[in-house]
C-alpha cells in the first residue's frame, strides 16, 4: 500500500494529468483484502494497480503492528477526500465522470457537488445497467472526455468492471469509489467523521445496514488472522522497524 495523505494524492493527480499519463488507484480495507485472498481478479487489480491508497483504519493499525511509521492522516477515504479532490477538479478545470449508484442518487450527489463547488465539470451515469448497454456507456466516457473516472459499484464489481474495459478507458486517472456517491445523496446513513478518524465507522455501517455487511465486518476478519500472525513473525525474524 502507499500511505498517502489527501494532499499527496491529490498533487499527483495532477502530476499525472499534466503529463498526460495515466493512473490506477485503488484502496485496501479488510474487505479488499479478504477479497485479495479470494478472488483471482481482484488480485489482478492490485497488482496492476499503480497507487493503493489506505482505506481502513485497522490497516494503519495493522501497518504499526509490523513496524510501520503510518499516521491517521495517510488513511484516506472518499468520504474524506471526495470534496478536496473536485474543489481541485474545479480549480484545474478537469472534466469528472462518475460511474454508479442506483438510478437518480448519482445524478442527486452530482448535483449537490455542482452547487457547494463552483465550476465543476461532472457528468455521471447510473451503475444498474446491463451488458448490453456498456458500449454505450463506454461511448459516454470518451465523447465527455474527463480526465477522472470514478467508478462506485461496490466490490469487487467497480474492479472487475475496471479490469475489463481499462483498455478502452482513454482517462487519465482510474478511481475505485464503492458507494462514495450514495453517501453523498443521503441514500446511505453517513457515518460521523469523527468514528472514522478513531476507528469505528464499519460499526455505524453494520447498525445502519446489517443484512448487508454483517459478514464483512463479523466473519471476513477473522480469515485474516492467520495472515497477520505471519506478518508478526515476518518482523519478529527479521527485527528492528521497517521504514
Amino acid at each position: 500500500m502507499d500511505p498517502l495523505t489527501i494532499e499527496e494524492l491529490n498533487l499527483l493527480v495532477k502530476q499525472v494529468i499534466q503529463r498526460g499519463a495515466q493512473l490506477l488507484i485503488g484502496g485496501h480495507n479488510l474487505h479488499s483484502v479478504y477479497l485479495f485472498h479470494h478472488d483471482p481478479r481482484m488480485r489482478s487489480y492490485f497488482e496492476r494497480a499503480d497507487v493503493i491508497r489506505i482505506d481502513g483504519m485497522s490497516l494503519v493499525l495493522w501497518g504499526r503492528l509490523v513496524g510501520k511509521r503510518i499516521s491517521r492522516e495517510r488513511r484516506v477515504t472518499y468520504l474524506d477526500w471526495i470534496k478536496p479532490l473536485m474543489k481541485h477538479a474545479a480549480s484545474e478545470g478537469w472534466r469528472v465522470y462518475y460511474l454508479g449508484g442506483k438510478r437518480g442518487v448519482a445524478a442527486q450527489a452530482a448535483e449537490l457537488l455542482r452547487r457547494e463547488v463552483a465550476g465543476l465539470n461532472l457528468d455521471t451515469h447510473h451503475g444498474y445497467f446491463t451488458e448490453t448497454e456498456i458500449p454505450g456507456i463506454l461511448d459516454q466516457i470518451r465523447q465527455f472526455q474527463p480526465q477522472v473516472l470514478m467508478v462506485g459499484m461496490g466490490m469487487p464489481r467497480q474492479e472487475h468492471w475496471v479490469m475489463d474495459h481499462l483498455d478502452r478507458l482513454d482517462v487519465n486517472v482510474i478511481l475505485t469509489v464503492g458507494a462514495c456517491f450514495d453517501y453523498l445523496a443521503g441514500a446511505i446513513p453517513t457515518p460521523p467523521r469523527w468514528m472514522g478518524r478513531v476507528g469505528l465507522e464499519w460499526l455505524y455501517r453494520l447498525v445502519s445496514e446489517p443484512r448487508r455487511l454483517w459478514k464483512r465486518y463479523l466473519l471476513e476478519p477473522w480469515s485474516l488472522l492467520p495472515i497477520a500472525f505471519r506478518d508478526l513473525l515476518a518482523r519478529r525474524r527479521g527485527g528492528g522497524r521497517a521504514g
